[in-house]
Parts: structure tokens; C-alpha cells; sequence
């Protein structure tokens, strides 16, 4: 358990095994002060997930700022198997791309960032795939499900810049526009599957397939082995956890505090809402991101 949490525990709501901080000033109370305690000193790997991003602009899919899409996310299968389902995937993604590109970091990126040239953290983990850690100044961070900013040939291998591919769908597709009722964390557009009747898709540069794909792990596709691998080495290698902004729904996140609560490794949580990890956790504070982190990275 941390330090100082034993005595957070009269103050702050105790569920389960931890103390939550329910108010929202992050500069004063329990929670904040084991939190304190645990970037005290190096050694904090950090976890970020769609939370820390939504003060940028960016919905997430299940935070008290986001609402579940209404489209079903394409899978891997889908989008390998089918030309009409990679048309699909391209137009939502031409119009979503924006909103995506043009999102600058926040002050809880920012704040990381400092925790990092500060010395105290042990490695940046992110579920996200914005680039918004890099953005604002990190560095070595380890993207979980990969990142927007790149697209890969499934047929050759070639890696090209998604803006490149967005200049390209741009002039073979004058003029396309549709209605969009929401962008998602992955730049996913909800649009009608009607109005992308006629978009066109552009071929790899290298072999001309049209089996281009962003640089991103779709549902019903395996993070690969070797990132998996580099984020347990971080989690194992930690003094402590901190888990930003992650409802740990899904278990590629999840397995790295189960595996820190498994080797005693304390964990700390700070998210607005519930998560699959709260059982675990040492320490969950429920605020604004961009302030908690402020107030910790000084």
C-alpha cells in the first residue's frame, strides 16, 4: 500500500480496498496527497487511456464527457476481407481526420511530460492513438495500439504519413462531404453508410493495393508481441503504477495492473468514473485530469 494512504483512508470515500477522493479540487485532500507521495521519487509508469485526451477535444467512448458511437467499430477481419468495408473505414476516417489532427496536448499531457524531464517516470504506456504525449514533449512513449499519424501497406509493408494519404484521398475525391454526427477516439466519423457511396480509395505508393491500413490495432487484432512485452518490462521495473484517465474496459490495458497488484507494486488511479481497476488500486482519485496533474508535476 502506499505510504500515507492508511490515513487517506478516514478522510476519503474506502471501496474495495482503496480510498477515492469523490470532490473535484484536485489541490487539496487525501487522494492528491498519496498521489503526491507516490511522484515523489522516480520510478512511476504511467498508463494513459481516452480520458486524458477528451480536455483536447477528443471524445472518449465511455467517460462522463463521451457517449457510446453509433457505429460498430470495423474489425481487422472486416476491413482485410472486404473493398466496400475499406471505403467505409477511409471516408468516416477522411472526415474524422481532422479533428484528430488539428488537437493540440493539454495541461495534463504537459504535465506528464514535466514528470518525465523531471525524472520521475519509469516509461510512458498510452492506449491512446493521438500522438498528444509526443505533442507535447514526451518522449520514448510506448503507443499501445499504435498511432494515427502513419498508415501501412498490409500487401508490402510501406509506411506512409497519414497526412500524405489524406492529400491523395483529398484530390481523388473533390468535393466528398458528409453529414458527421460524431468523431470518435480513433478518428472514426459516425456517418450515414449512405452518403459514402462513391468515395474513392487510393492505393499504396509502392505496389498500388489497396489494402492500406492506419498504423493502429483494429478490434479482433493482437497488439504485437514485442510492445506487449516492452510494457510489462516498464511495469515490472516500476516503484508504482499511475493509471490516467482508462476505464481499463479492455484487458490490453487492464493486464499491466493486474500484473503490478500481482507483484505488489502499489497502484494509483485517476479517472471520472468507475473503472475494471478500482479493485486494485491503492489510491483512485475521481477529478479533472488536467488539474490533478498540474498540481503534481508543479
Amino acid at each position: 500500500m502506499l505510504p500515507g494512504v492508511a490515513e487517506a483512508r478516514h478522510h476519503g470515500e474506502v471501496t474495495a480496498g482503496f480510498v477515492e477522493q469523490p470532490d473535484l479540487d484536485p489541490v487539496a485532500g487525501p487522494g492528491l496527497d498519496a498521489l503526491r507521495e507516490l511522484v515523489s521519487s522516480a520510478g512511476v509508469a504511467v498508463l494513459s487511456g481516452a480520458g486524458l485526451s477528451t480536455e483536447s477535444g477528443i471524445p472518449d467512448y465511455r467517460g462522463p464527457t463521451g457517449a457510446r458511437r453509433t457505429s460498430t467499430p470495423m474489425t481487422y477481419q472486416e476491413f482485410v476481407g472486404s473493398a466496400a468495408a475499406r471505403r467505409r473505414y477511409w471516408g468516416r476516417s477522411y472526415l474524422g481526420w481532422t479533428q484528430i489532427a488539428t488537437a493540440r496536448p493539454n495541461e495534463g499531457h504537459r504535465a506528464v511530460a514535466r514528470l518525465q524531464r523531471q525524472g520521475r517516470l519509469a516509461g510512458i504506456i498510452t492506449q491512446n492513438v493521438d500522438g498528444l504525449h509526443q505533442a507535447a514533449g514526451a518522449h520514448d512513449v510506448v503507443e499501445l495500439h499504435g498511432g494515427l499519424d502513419l498508415v501501412v501497406c498490409l500487401a508490402c509493408g510501406l509506411r506512409e504519413r497519414r497526412t500524405s494519404l489524406g492529400e491523395r484521398l483529398r484530390a481523388a475525391n473533390p468535393g466528398f462531404g458528409a453529414t458527421v454526427t460524431r468523431v470518435n477516439p480513433d478518428g472514426d466519423a459516425d456517418i450515414d453508410d449512405a452518403e459514402l457511396d462513391g468515395f474513392a480509395l487510393v492505393g499504396c505508393t509502392r505496389c498500388d493495393s489497396d489494402l492500406v491500413k492506419p498504423d493502429v490495432v483494429f478490434f479482433g487484432e493482437n497488439v504485437p508481441k514485442p510492445r506487449v512485452a516492452t510494457c510489462y518490462d516498464i511495469v515490472e521495473g516500476a516503484r508504482s503504477l499511475l493509471v490516467l484517465g482508462s476505464s481499463l474496459t479492455v484487458m490490453s490495458g487492464l493486464r499491466f495492473v493486474r500484473r503490478a497488484a500481482k507483484l505488489g507494486i502499489p497502484v494509483a488511479i485517476v479517472n471520472q468514473g468507475e473503472t475494471r481497476g478500482d479493485p486494485l488500486a491503492d489510491v483512485k482519485v475521481a477529478a479533472p485530469l488536467g488539474r490533478v496533474l498540474a498540481a503534481l508535476a508543479g
